[in-house]
């Protein structure tokens, strides 16, 4: 995990973000307990409030359950984890659209190039 934070957003919210995308990632499975608040702490270098704060919040979002004595653990709850994959890319697909459109692309043309972009394989290498 990098220890890189971007002050537009708070801490907890990015910390939430990144253990999303490592349960979408298959990196945490369903069932799979989290590293304790400390652990946390120290492997992401920000004070174990604000990874209490991180767990409460995704706790909040029935992403993680917490058992008392035992941990944080990644639901199992199937639906939830798929509601939280959709949610996400959803977040993803309207960021690049966004981005695009304020580049001055047009629906057809970015849906041209994305398909395109996805038929090749390819990453497209840019000169600098």
């Amino acid at each position: 995990m990098t220890d890189t934070f971007h002050s537009s957003q708070p801490i907890y919210s990015q910390l939430a973000e990144r253990i999303k995308k490592q349960i979408l990632r298959g990196e945490l499975k369903p069932g799979d307990k989290l590293p304790s608040v400390r652990e946390m702490g120290i492997q992401a270098s920000v004070n174990p409030n604000t990874v209490q704060r991180t767990y409460r919040e995704l706790e909040g979002m029935s992403i993680v359950e917490t058992k008392r004595g035992q941990g944080t653990f990644v639901t199992e709850n199937e639906e939830i984890l798929a509601v939280m994959r959709e949610q996400l890319k959803q977040v993803e697909i309207s960021e690049f659209v966004k981005g695009m459109h304020e580049m001055g692309y047009g629906d057809a043309e970015i849906e041209a190039g994305l398909k395109s972009y996805l038929k090749s394989g390819r990453e497209v290498q840019v000169d600098d």
